[in-house]
């Protein structure tokens, strides 16, 4: 079935991936950006573009009235500029008000056009929960990070999942992306010797190549599939395996150890929770219920064909 498909923020690294998948699919794409400069963008990877304000609910009515889509795909996010977990509460600062007031725009926009579903960019990487097991399910809460620099993002998150979820639409937490883009900024770090490993680096993450994410999104859309769904690798990973492999893929030496006390100093309590109590990710909700395939099912292979 032929769908008009909304994509809101279809100029980000995920966007850029999952709007040529849905064109080759045969959907008709409608994807934003916030800047006139890139509607040239769209327009070679298949959409029709339209300039959006996702903070704005005039803008994004108007937007998603004119495109009269059957499914929105939110992808909306202003993930920019060096890393800094120390400070996550500013880092996301815009992008925590796009998965709040943004959602709840492009929600409230679906309403009055008669959208009857949503898909949203949730996350799963290593905020799992820290009680039990290291990998956790759709069953097991989110970590809220109360206390730490995170909090904020975390209850956007949180919001996402309970207004898209409540809105008979679907949530994908996207494990730690990779792939064109996507992970730039961090192995630039991991060149320069600037991504330690912190204490016994036990911590778990999960990850998933932007080409794998997008094609679970599409089976999302095609499937107007309900409820969350982890969309990760099937291999997840304590940062002692993946941060040394990640920097010998990059051509970079290996990373230097430091002990906890110090990465709390300089890189904060977040660097800390991920490195030494991070929870990985269960996909296989994901594979029976939408019949999700990977190409790249561990990042062993995605990190090696990605950079060396």
């Amino acid at each position: 079935m032929i769908m008009r498909v909304f994509v809101a923020g279809g100029t980000g690294v995920l966007g850029r991936r999952l709007v040529p998948q849905l064109v080759a699919r045969g959907h008709q794409v409608t994807a934003t950006t916030t800047s006139a400069t890139k509607l040239g963008l769209l327009q070679r990877l298949g959409a029709d573009g339209v300039v959006m304000d996702g903070l704005d609910a005039a803008s994004v009515g108007e937007a998603v009235a004119q495109a009269q889509p059957d499914t929105i795909v939110h992808q909306m996010t202003a993930i920019a500029g060096k890393p800094d977990m120390k400070h996550m509460d500013r880092w996301f600062a815009t992008t925590n008000r796009l998965r709040t007031e943004g959602t709840d725009h492009l929600l409230a926009a679906a309403q009055a056009t008669g959208v009857s579903h949503v898909v949203a960019q949730g996350y799963a990487n290593c905020n799992g929960i820290r009680e039990g097991g290291w990998v956790k399910t759709e069953e097991d809460p989110l970590d809220l990070m109360a206390g730490t620099s995170a909090a904020p993002g975390m209850a956007a998150i949180r919001h996402v999942e309970e207004r898209v979820v409540g809105a008979g639409g679907a949530v994908l937490r996207y494990g730690g992306l990779y792939g064109p883009g996507a992970t730039d900024d961090q192995v630039e770090l991991i060149r320069k010797r600037q991504f330690p490993l912190v204490g016994r680096a036990t911590g778990y993450s999960s990850w998933v190549h932007l080409d794998d994410a997008a094609r679970a999104t599409v089976l999302a859309v095609e499937q107007k599939a309900r409820g969350v769904f982890n969309i990760v690798d099937d291999e997840p990973a304590p940062a002692a395996e993946w941060l040394p492999f990640l920097a010998a893929c990059a051509g970079a030496k290996r990373p230097m150890r430091v002990p906890v006390w110090l990465a709390r100093l300089l890189a904060g309590e977040v660097a800390v929770v991920m490195m030494t109590e991070g929870r990985a990710f269960s996909n296989a909700k994901a594979k029976r219920e939408l019949g999700w395939q990977l190409r790249y099912p561990s990042w062993r292979q995605g990190f090696k064909e990605e950079l060396v």
